[in-house]
């Protein structure tokens, strides 16, 4: 897997960590709290604003590279740029849908910039539309989500998503939050740290929450 968590695990001796839970042998071994506004120019759709901020352990290493740094210096910058180098090669661990249609992607975010927050690492982005889509009377679809469920990707409730003012009055974003079967949950629980669930199970999809932007 090549999203920088997982590497993260690896580099700072997960093992030592996932000791301190009795359920850290278990998918997901790595954290994200998501927060996200839609971003809106000439009444039209353009892109998605994201903050991930990563949980402690994921954080550690890269805020030991960072050290006392501050953060406008080159090394942040550097850092930024490796963490964003993984998440384009995971096409941004989003989907966005309309009509049941795929919506693409650019290839390369306007902007991007890793901070710190206390002990947690926060990346913050602009993922943009290959092509501005419009607002009136349409709805959208996005998921947020790592496909094998090592990392799990969540917004912890609607509070974490937000509209610009300028849309805000005709409008809505909607989180769906699915409720996996005890089969599954059992079966991501049984899986131990190196292990990785069957490619063609798509375990992380079955866990993954759903953004729906409707406006009038």
């Amino acid at each position: 897997m090549k999203f920088l968590p997982y590497n993260l695990l690896r580099r700072v001796g997960g093992a030592l960590a996932l000791l301190l839970s009795p359920l850290a042998w278990a998918h997901p071994h790595s954290f994200i709290a998501m927060q996200t506004t839609p971003v809106i120019s000439d009444n039209q759709l353009t892109g998605l604003k994201m903050v991930w901020t990563m949980d402690e352990i994921t954080s550690a290493d890269l805020l030991y590279d960072a050290g006392s740094a501050t953060p406008d210096s080159p090394v942040w910058k550097k850092l930024a740029a490796e963490v964003m180098a993984n998440v384009l090669a995971q096409h941004y661990f989003t989907e966005f849908w309309h009509q049941g249609k795929a919506v693409k992607f650019q290839n390369l975010p306007p902007s991007w910039a890793l901070a710190r927050k206390g002990a947690k690492a926060v990346l913050t982005f602009v993922l943009p539309l290959a092509q501005p889509q419009p607002l009136a009377g349409q709805t959208y679809k996005f998921s947020t989500f790592d496909p094998t469920y090592f990392v799990d990707m969540s917004w912890h409730d609607e509070q974490a998503l937000s509209l610009p003012e300028a849309v805000k009055a005709r409008c809505k974003l909607t989180l769906t939050t699915p409720q996996p079967d005890a089969s599954l949950k059992a079966f991501a629980l049984s899986l131990d740290k190196a292990d990785a669930p069957p490619e063609s199970m798509d375990l992380g999809r079955q866990f993954a929450q759903t953004v729906t932007l409707s406006c009038q």
